[in-house]
């Protein structure tokens, strides 16, 4: 199986479009102290050929085409996404599919919960009826995206898109809204969870034993945006556990049987960001990496 990050940022990506804090300064003016980053997505194949897209970033037109494997190989019109999978309904996870309207045929697969506020949507309607194959994923249910790849959803921790939120938000229930993504290859499994309000012991035992773990790393801890001065709301707040401070993921996973651990879907207040920075240094010390786009992983 191979595991390609197209997109390693939490939404508005690294540095964001009107942001003068240090990192989005950084990535401007010294990119190699902090790379410039995508909106959250990565590729999964099980054959190097065939493609499942995980999330349609805003920035996915970019990410394909810094990914020679993904571009187009045959005729006129060609491409080796078959399929795309939501894990939510973030704008940084959907509003890609706009940008996949080309006439091009794959399935989407999500949970009803997901599929529903895409659905309600009629601006996604560019993705044409007879084109777009949309089908519903019931949590613990096993599908084959492609050939040799099987994927298991699961409820995670989550909360309704900031797109969908009401006066009263619920943080941290189990629902259809967030997902995890168990897939499976040629006997290895990778657990994909960009978006995670907490860590408990339900996901711990689902995790426990997989060979490479791509987790929420929005937020090194819970005030990062309030330290920054760029915001006002916390990590717990926007649905997102700390990398550090009580109940976080690094402490909350450690004793955890895990192969290979990242975080991806990065905020870009997040001083893990800055290259050999003592932040930096202390999550890699815990045995996580740190992803990039690009980040490429053969299990």
């Amino acid at each position: 199986m191979r595991v390609v990050v197209l997109g390693s940022a939490a939404g508005g990506g690294l540095p964001q479009w009107n942001c003068r804090c240090p990192n989005c300064t950084l990535a401007r003016t010294e990119p190699a102290r902090v790379r410039p980053r995508t909106q959250s997505s990565i590729a999964v194949s099980a054959d190097g050929d065939d493609w499942l897209l995980i999330n349609a970033s805003p920035d996915i037109r970019q990410q394909l085409f810094d990914n020679p494997s993904m571009h187009p190989r045959e005729g006129l019109r060609h491409s080796p996404i078959r399929s795309v999978l939501l894990t939510n309904g973030d704008v940084d996870h959907v509003a890609g599919l706009l940008t996949l309207r080309e006439g091009q045929p794959f399935t989407l697969y999500a949970t009803s919960g997901i599929l529903e506020s895409v659905n309600a949507n009629r601006v996604f309607d560019v993705m044409a009826e007879g084109v777009v194959v949309r089908k519903t994923i019931g949590l613990g249910s096993s599908f084959e995206p492609l050939p040799g790849l099987t994927v298991t959803l699961f409820a995670v921790p989550g909360k309704v898109p900031l797109w969908l939120e009401g006066a009263q938000v619920e943080i941290g229930a189990e629902t259809e809204t967030t997902v995890g993504a168990m897939i499976e290859a040629g006997g290895k499994r990778l657990a994909y969870i960009p978006g995670c309000a907490q860590v408990n012991d339900d996901l711990r035992r689902r995790i426990a034993g997989v060979d490479a773990l791509l987790f929420d790393g929005t937020v090194l801890y819970d005030d990062d945006m309030i330290r920054a001065g760029v915001g006002t709301k916390t990590g717990w707040r926007m649905g997102h556990v700390p990398m550090r401070g009580e109940n976080g993921a690094i402490d909350a996973l450690a004793g955890v049987e895990i192969g290979r651990r990242v975080f991806v879907h990065i905020n870009n207040t997040n001083p893990v960001l800055v290259e050999e920075s003592p932040e930096r240094a202390d999550v890699e010390a815990a045995g996580w990496t740190v992803a990039h786009d690009g980040l490429s992983l053969e299990l």
